[in-house]
């Protein structure tokens, strides 16, 4: 039987270049980097409207990731959020508080 063409992506070479790429949205938040996607829309900055009150207010959990603006895995907690990309990893609300 032939292959269907369907590819697999290329392997990362290991743990250690898959840790990195799963700590990469932590770091730029952390570090403070202007998002190249709106996490609340994702949008391209500019492109869109302005924030909802909510967002402005920090009482919403990001929905897209800022990086490469994909659709984020949000799960509402009790203390605040968990938010992960499947390409950059995570980030938690608790991790923003200052």
């Amino acid at each position: 039987m032939e292959a269907t063409g369907a590819r697999r992506a290329p392997h990362r070479g290991g743990p250690s270049g898959a840790r990195d790429e799963a700590e990469e949205l932590a770091a730029a938040i952390l570090a403070g980097e202007a998002p190249a996607f709106d996490p609340y829309t994702g949008a391209r900055p500019g492109t869109g409207g302005p924030p909802s009150p909510g967002a402005r207010a920090g009482l919403e959990a990001p929905r897209y990731c800022q990086i490469c603006g994909r659709r984020m895995v949000v799960q509402i907690l009790p203390h605040g959020w968990r938010a992960r990309c499947s390409r950059h990893g995570a980030v938690e609300s608790r991790w923003l508080e200052r």
